[in-house]
């Protein structure tokens, strides 16, 4: 039995840069219900996923509630248990919420913050092969760095929920 929904297909949605967060031209990525977290280990569910899809350097925490980006990296938040609103795109982007079983998947840029959640909010978050995870604070000074190193950072060859066959895969490949 499969712990994806082979039939999730994710909401796109492309934050511009405000001239403190970059965000990203590809598209940020939100799939909803995506992963059945229903039984006792849902964290564990979720590592197994990112990993046999690729994605690595994985922690358990909630999100940041200060906004925040990475300059060097995309990254993936799945939500394990209860939920939460989270800010993505910066001061200027969009606030969603987000609960257990859903999978959000960050490029390079996005600025996220979360702005309220649930006691047993509980994340996973990974990378995919590359560079380790920096953490940014949007300043001026950040911003100009960021539009230096976001267009080196490689595109995953893998979804982190839905494997090499993807729609991150598809839908990343033309910057």
């Amino acid at each position: 039995m499969s712990v994806v929904n082979a039939d999730a297909k994710p909401l796109t949605i492309i934050f511009p840069d405000d001239g403190l967060v970059p965000n990203n031209p590809m598209p940020f990525l939100v799939y909803k219900g995506a992963v059945d977290v229903g039984n006792d280990h849902p964290e564990k569910t979720i590592e197994g996923l990112f990993g046999a899809n690729g994605w690595g350097a994985m922690w358990r925490n909630g999100v940041y509630n200060f906004l925040h980006y990475h300059a060097t990296v995309h990254e993936v938040l799945g939500i394990a248990r209860g939920h939460a609103s989270v800010r993505f795109g910066g001061d200027k982007g969009e606030v969603l919420e987000i609960s257990a079983g859903d999978v959000a998947i960050l490029p390079a840029g996005t600025g996220h913050q979360c702005m309220s959640a649930s006691r047993d909010f509980s994340v996973v978050g990974a990378y995919p092969p590359g560079p380790p995870m920096d953490l940014q604070r949007a300043t001026a000074e950040n911003h100009a760095n960021a539009l230096k190193t976001i267009p080196k950072v490689a595109v995953p060859t893998t979804d982190p929920v839905l494997g090499a066959e993807g729609p991150l895969v598809k839908l990343w490949k033309h910057r």
